[in-house]
């Protein structure tokens, strides 16, 4: 008995079973599950490393003045010591702080590498020490002088009063994210962006420096911000 055209049509055709699109649906949810875990994980070595960053620069700003005797960025005036100093401090540019114990960076300046600022000085004065990383070279007068962070923003000192209160010198990093500078605070110190050792104000531009006046009251995981550590 001859088959139908049609009928062997529809013996040929077929599709996903229950089981098979169950499969599916199963490993999709482990690579996603996967994805969100990994970014999570990129997250929590971001704010690793920023820890990192704000205790070991207060470190090498303390190690310099038991060295040297003055806060790096203060120091001065460098070109008369080179020669007592030698090594990487005679290819350094002019960096002269003026050594009266105050950290002379203004909060506006906190992200611009600026040319006369003692806070663009802070950190050629490390590198040259060898107590961070960098070329002591690099010259004053633009952000190439300051560190990145590692959320992509810039680090920076200032020593002006922030946040009406915060007095003392200041390292601070922007563009932060707001998840990421929850944790950071949390470890750090009272998880509140207004009060303690360490505060932030909300980053909308991407270098916003800190603000002299207003702390955020509270964190906003959709919101970057610029945040502030007290040595």
């Amino acid at each position: 008995m001859q088959i139908p055209r049609n009928m062997k049509g529809s013996q040929t055709q077929s599709g996903f079973t229950l089981i098979e699109i169950a499969i599916v649906l199963v490993i999709i949810g482990l690579l996603l599950g996967g994805v969100l875990q990994g970014q999570q994980l990129i997250e929590n070595s971001r704010v690793r490393n920023a820890v990192n960053t704000f205790n070991g620069i207060a470190a090498a700003a303390f190690s310099y003045q038991d060295r040297y005797g003055r806060m790096p960025g203060d120091d001065g005036p460098l070109q008369t010591n080179l020669s007592v100093r030698g090594g990487a401090w005679a290819n350094i540019p002019t960096a002269n702080g003026n050594a009266d114990g105050i950290l002379t960076a203004t909060a506006a300046n906190t992200f611009s590498g600026n040319a006369t600022s003692e806070g663009s000085f802070f950190f050629t004065h490390l590198r040259a020490a060898g107590f961070i990383t960098g070329d002591p070279t690099t010259a004053p007068g633009t952000a190439a002088i300051l560190p990145t962070n590692p959320f992509g923003g810039l680090v920076g000192v200032t020593g002006e009063t922030l946040f009406t209160n915060m007095n003392g010198n200041k390292i601070c990093m922007s563009n932060v994210p707001g998840s990421a500078a929850i944790a950071l605070d949390t470890q750090m110190d009272d998880g509140s962006p207004d009060s303690g050792r360490f505060r932030g104000n909300q980053d909308t531009s991407g270098v916003l420096p800190p603000s002299t006046t207003t702390a955020a009251t509270a964190y906003n995981e959709n919101n970057n911000y610029t945040i502030c550590y007290r040595m």
